[in-house]
């Protein structure tokens, strides 16, 4: 056998290993999101509350969180830039980091509240994003003074 003839063998089995893993599925150009660290402070109002969470992404690609729908109530994304609260239509959710929602900072706000959330309930809120499925996320409602830091 020529060593041409001997490297052919080698050089597919190579080629199809490498088609093998881009295939899998569980390549490279995706966004991996998971959902933590999500709670509601228990409303003060009737008619509005906030809901705070991190999404991590652990994938090699961006993502923008598009949009949250729940059926309490209309759910809107803000970001806080210089001390003012503005909507916004999507935030970016970057390969290998976070989008986090945290008191002072980006936040979700839920308006028209069909009915006002009680301490010890959940609430269930869908994120929708550019790229990858929507999560569905159960927020508990916790004290109205509730800090992530200290867990009270």
């Amino acid at each position: 056998m020529t060593p041409v003839r001997r490297l052919a063998p080698v050089a597919l089995a190579g080629a199809l290993a490498l088609t093998g893993c881009s295939d899998s599925g569980s390549g490279s150009d995706q966004a991996e999101l998971s959902v933590s660290a999500a709670y509601m402070p228990q409303p003060v109002s009737d008619s509005m509350a906030a809901g705070y969470l991190t999404i991590t992404n652990k994938g090699d690609a961006n993502d923008e969180l598009t949009s949250v729908t729940s059926g309490i109530g209309q759910v809107t994304a803000h970001e806080t830039v210089d001390a003012a609260m503005q909507e916004v239509k999507t935030l970016d959710v970057p390969a290998h980091g976070q989008l986090v929602f945290k008191s002072g900072g980006n936040h979700l706000m839920f308006e028209n509240l069909k009915r006002k959330p009680e301490q010890g309930e959940t609430v269930s809120v869908k994120l929708h994003f550019a790229k990858s499925d929507p999560v569905t996320v159960e927020m508990p409602v916790k004290s109205a003074t509730y800090n992530p830091k200290t867990g009270h």
